[in-house]
């Protein structure tokens, strides 16, 4: 049974994982799926035993009205709330996620669920365990 829910747990909050995130060399994995840049790394030293923290950030250069960035904000968040359960990231594996919104404008919810759901896929394949196949597992050996 998939779980719709969104916990504290899954919200990064540290200041540290933060900067560390956005430092120059603190991001393992970013991807931009428009209207959405993605930034991700794999923290093994965080407390929270969720696999997925995340942040999102909708700047102000971007949407001037408070209005429509908490409106994207909510966007976003509902998007990952409803798509999150639906993709494995390794067993062990705790990431760190920031979306950032790129667009200069309101984006519709079908685009920013659908770069949602790409920037996902994206990251499971990236951090899954590579599975070796039975014929590979021979040829090694």
């Amino acid at each position: 049974m998939k779980t719709f829910g969104l916990y504290k747990k899954q919200k990064l909050c540290s200041t540290r994982d933060i900067d560390t995130l956005f430092d120059r060399e603190g991001a393992e994995f970013s991807r931009l799926v428009y209207p959405l840049r993605v930034l991700a790394r794999n923290n093994a030293g965080r407390s929270s035993d969720a696999a997925v923290a995340f942040l999102i950030s909708v700047p102000k250069k971007r949407l001037r009205h408070a209005v429509d960035r908490v409106m994207m904000r909510r966007r976003i968040r509902e998007a990952f709330r409803l798509n999150h359960s639906s993709f494995d990231f390794g067993a062990g594996n705790r990431l760190d996620v920031a979306f950032i919104y790129v667009a200069d404008k309101l984006t519709s919810y079908s685009k920013v669920e659908s770069a949602v759901k790409r920037i996902l896929n994206s990251l499971s394949l990236h951090y899954a365990p590579v599975e070796q196949s039975d014929e590979e597992a021979v040829d090694n050996q």
